[in-house]
């Protein structure tokens, strides 16, 4: 009865020990086979739609360069589309649901002020790094702000900022702001109001609407009985669009100069030549410049190869650019770790579309050049050919809000 329990026993044991050196080789072979995931949270539907789909677009084209490319020791990359239906509570949601059920390496998208800082408070806590593609000054601010924070996108200081020292100088001193009511808006008014005050700007009102409005014809007659040099439409997507289309209509441009911190190439198509015609404004990145930009003319290129010869946005471009480095930053990780992988982030110099570009180390804001455009009406070569460039300023950590400022002890 003795030797066959000790058998059994010795046979456990053996077989034990086999099954503590197996997995490590099936792990192994487990790990090359897997990919690297990455979770991409933007409102699919919403009044931001045609920009997140553009944004997924683009996206998908780093994922392939990246994959055809070899990937990372033959690990390809997937991306995993989530629609957060332009709400914090649904973004928050499904950002959740990517890290702790679909097991994703990291997360990059957002496209509104809001949705990012919820996408970045699941990521910060569970550690995992997130690439924000959409404009916010508070992602930056350290209670925000983690080393696995990210942001990709121009931010309202910098944006508002350089449209402020272009327009104010040329079209006069006199403001009025009709400002979408949530974070993007109000912080587009402050990034104007403080590039003003060395320039002399007045703020005649700040006008405010809901997201999503329809109708602005309530505030119309007021504009117009405070005679401002210059309005400003701080606000985004369709707002963007209707809000654009009915000044025009109202008679606005008669005697005011109309810009918009981001002069969206999608809402410039959805209102046609007339409603935009001299409107003026800031992006991140317009097609166009292709003619003397390298970058962009590559970008542009596969863009068009991938979908019917279209031309990417301004941000689509982002998209592009959010996920391509964080799999660059795997590369030069040589990890999928997120804290390795942050540190390789931070270190990143790059050029992927339209110029040099960095992380600046104490609040991985993404130092970057905005474009100057105006739309246009007549000349144009094709259906894209929406903007005329007016100016560039160049990346400069001197037009960002400083280190200290933003809470941090450490600066660069």
């Amino acid at each position: 009865m003795t030797h066959p329990t000790n058998l059994g026993r010795r046979t456990l044991i053996v077989g034990g020990a086999a099954a503590a050196v197996t997995p490590a080789w099936l792990n192994l072979a487990h790990a090359q086979n897997t990919p690297i995931k990455i979770g991409f949270p933007v409102p699919l539907t919403g009044a931001f739609s045609a920009e997140a789909q553009d944004q997924v677009r683009a996206a998908e084209i780093a994922i392939k360069e990246f994959n055809d490319s070899g990937g990372f020791n033959g690990r390809k990359a997937e991306l995993l589309v989530r629609d957060d239906k332009l709400n914090p509570g649904e973004a928050a949601t499904r950002t959740l649901e990517l890290i702790e059920k679909d097991k994703v390496d990291f997360v990059v998208g957002s496209l509104s002020a809001a949705t990012q800082l919820s996408i970045n408070a699941v990521c910060r806590d569970r550690k995992i790094i997130f690439n924000s593609i959409s404009q916010s000054d508070a992602i930056n601010e350290a209670k925000d702000w983690s080393l696995y924070t990210f942001h990709e996108a121009l931010n309202p200081h910098l944006t508002a900022g350089a449209v402020g020292r272009y327009a104010f100088p040329k079209f006069g001193k006199k403001v009025v702001y009709l400002t979408a009511d949530y974070a993007y808006g109000h912080e587009m008014v402050r990034g104007f109001q403080r590039a003003g005050q060395s320039l002399g700007a007045q703020t005649l009102a700040d006008i405010r609407h809901p997201i999503g409005a329809a109708d602005y014809s309530a505030f119309l007659p007021r504009i117009q009985a405070l005679k401002p040099d210059i309005l400003v439409l701080c606000n985004f997507g369709r707002d963007l669009v209707n809000s654009a289309k009915q000044a025009t209509d109202f008679g606005i441009k008669a005697n005011t100069k109309i810009i918009a911190p981001v002069l969206l190439y999608t809402a410039r198509q959805a209102g046609g030549a007339e409603a935009f015609e001299g409107i003026l404004g800031g992006t991140s990145y317009y097609w166009g410049m292709e003619d003397k930009i390298p970058a962009a003319k590559a970008f542009n290129d596969k863009f068009r190869k991938a979908n019917g010869g279209a031309v990417p946005s301004d941000y689509g471009a982002l998209g592009y650019a959010g996920v391509r480095s964080m799999l660059q930053a795997v590369r030069e990780a040589k990890s999928t770790e997120s804290l390795k992988v942050s540190i390789a982030l931070r270190q990143l110099r790059y050029n992927w579309y339209k110029g040099d570009q960095f992380y600046r180390k104490c609040d991985h804001q993404s130092v970057q050049s905005v474009v100057i455009v105006e739309s246009k009406s007549k000349d144009m070569k094709d259906k894209y050919d929406v903007f005329n460039v007016l100016s560039i300023e160049a990346a400069d950590e001197k037009n960002l809000r400083s280190c200290d400022e933003l809470g941090h002890k450490i600066s660069t």
